[in-house]
């Protein structure tokens, strides 16, 4: 099967969907891992007679050690290549997965929790960023993507097991997070099959490999025009370093893509998915229906990405980002003000899914397809380094204060707050983001130059 974009060039479809969704498996750990605290919160508390504050700090531990892991792979990638991060990760995941399973005291919990989010952190690096790199202009949005349907994929399974395990008395926390190995497994074995990044083989000195994996991802006419413009690109380029990150030539594209990293998190979605049981305790809901609400939060997140992939490189990526930004503004007044009022769960879960819906199909996938995209070859893996190590600087922030900022203003007082930054996030998606679907990667590297 080939999908073909001029007179001689084309794609094997096939052979790069295949790479892109074993990659993409590193998307479904990150949906797990953020997922599987939103079904175990209720039995941590207990377990560990957490204080709003401590029940912030177990809840953004991940995003601290994602930090940690998006540094360590923006290294790893640079030296080593991307194969060997994705293969890092994934092994880091299956340790800490079993190692949290067995946490006798909070601290160790805590400590392994972290571990879990270096590896989550560096394949929420690498997986969208291999993907853009070996994905021809035409199809890039989409199968970029293809990492946030795996990440939704994970929010919905892990969801729909911890349903089910609820039931099964006061450790059924331990399985949740046990099960990540699963998974984990999977991606690791997954991965020795994958192919270096032709682009990182390239700047590497290795153009022989390059050519042949460029080869089996397109035509001879697609492989030579696209080996040319990544040397192009790379000329006079010898190492990456951070400090190139901010050069006056590439900094308009460091700007947009920590702005966007950050914007993603604090728009507050997060907080959905993290604390619905918070959310729908506060209105009366029963435990088993705040662990309904999760599964029917997962279908609606799945079903909206899929419609994310489809639509991504057809109406763009500028046009999904407004909408989502000014669509959330609009929905979280209007859940602040159901949840103040108490009005019933089933209302207010109408309001929950319409947000999840809208962020699902635009701020979700769009912004990591943005970032895979915006940087130059040259700097490519330390400027995703700092625009997602920006991203979990945010998620740890948010999901640390809501339970405090819920108890001081009740749990709609910040929804107010993320309706203001969604407004915001929409000015400056208006004012600053430019079109990038249709494009290959050294064709918006050159505009950017120019501009």
């Amino acid at each position: 099967m080939t999908l073909t974009s001029g007179k001689a060039i084309t794609f094997n479809s096939r052979y790069i969907i295949g790479i892109s969704f074993i990659s993409a498996l590193g998307g479904y750990l990150f949906g797990f891992d953020f997922a599987v605290i939103s079904g175990a919160l209720p039995f941590l508390r207990t377990q560990f007679a957490l204080t709003p504050i401590w029940e912030g700090f177990l809840t953004g531990s991940l995003a601290l050690g994602c930090i940690v892991g998006c540094l360590l792979a923006g290294n790893i990638a640079d030296r080593y290549g991307r194969k060997p991060g994705l293969m890092i990760a994934a092994f880091i995941f299956a340790v800490s997965s079993i190692g949290i399973a067995f946490s006798p005291t909070l601290t160790y919990f805590l400590v392994l929790r972290f571990a879990a989010g270096i590896g989550v952190g560096m394949a929420s690096m690498l997986c969208p960023m291999y993907i853009a790199e070996i994905s021809p202009a035409a199809v890039r949005g989409r199968n970029v993507a293809i990492n946030q349907l795996t990440v939704v994929i994970g929010i919905l399974v892990t969801n729909l097991v911890n349903y089910f395990l609820a039931d099964q008395g006061a450790d059924s926390w331990r399985w949740m997070f046990g099960l990540g190995v699963v998974p984990s497994a999977i991606f690791l074995i997954g991965v020795t099959w994958l192919p270096e990044s032709p682009r990182w083989l390239i700047k590497s000195g290795q153009p022989e490999k390059a050519k042949i994996i460029l080869n089996k991802i397109g035509s001879a006419g697609f492989a030579e025009t696209t080996f040319n413009a990544v040397e192009r690109s790379l000329a006079g380029i010898t190492k990456q370093s951070y400090a190139m990150v901010f050069e006056k030539t590439v900094r308009p594209a460091v700007v947009v893509g920590i702005t966007l990293a950050v914007f993603q998190q604090f728009c507050g979605i997060n907080v959905v998915f993290n604390y619905t049981s918070t959310i729908f305790e506060s209105v009366g809901a029963s435990l088993n229906r705040q662990l309904f609400e999760t599964v029917a939060i997962g279908i609606v997140n799945l079903v909206f990405t899929l419609l994310a992939m489809w639509q991504v490189d057809k109406l763009g990526r500028r046009p999904l980002m407004l909408y989502g930004s000014v669509g959330l503004s609009v929905l979280y007044i209007i859940l602040a003000f159901l949840l103040q009022n108490h009005f019933p769960a089933g209302l207010v879960s109408i309001f929950v899914l319409l947000a999840i819906s809208t962020y699902a199909i635009s701020l979700a996938p769009v912004t990591w397809v943005l970032i895979s995209e915006i940087f130059p070859n040259k700097i490519r893996g330390v400027a995703s380094s700092v625009a997602i190590v920006s991203l979990w600087g945010a998620y740890f922030i948010l999901v640390f204060t809501f339970p405090i900022l819920a108890k001081i203003l009740g749990a709609y007082g910040p929804f107010y707050l993320y309706a203001a930054i969604c407004f915001a996030g929409f000015l400056f998606v208006k004012i600053k983001v430019k079109e990038t679907k249709g494009q290959t990667l050294e064709e918006l590297e050159e505009n950017l130059i120019r501009h």
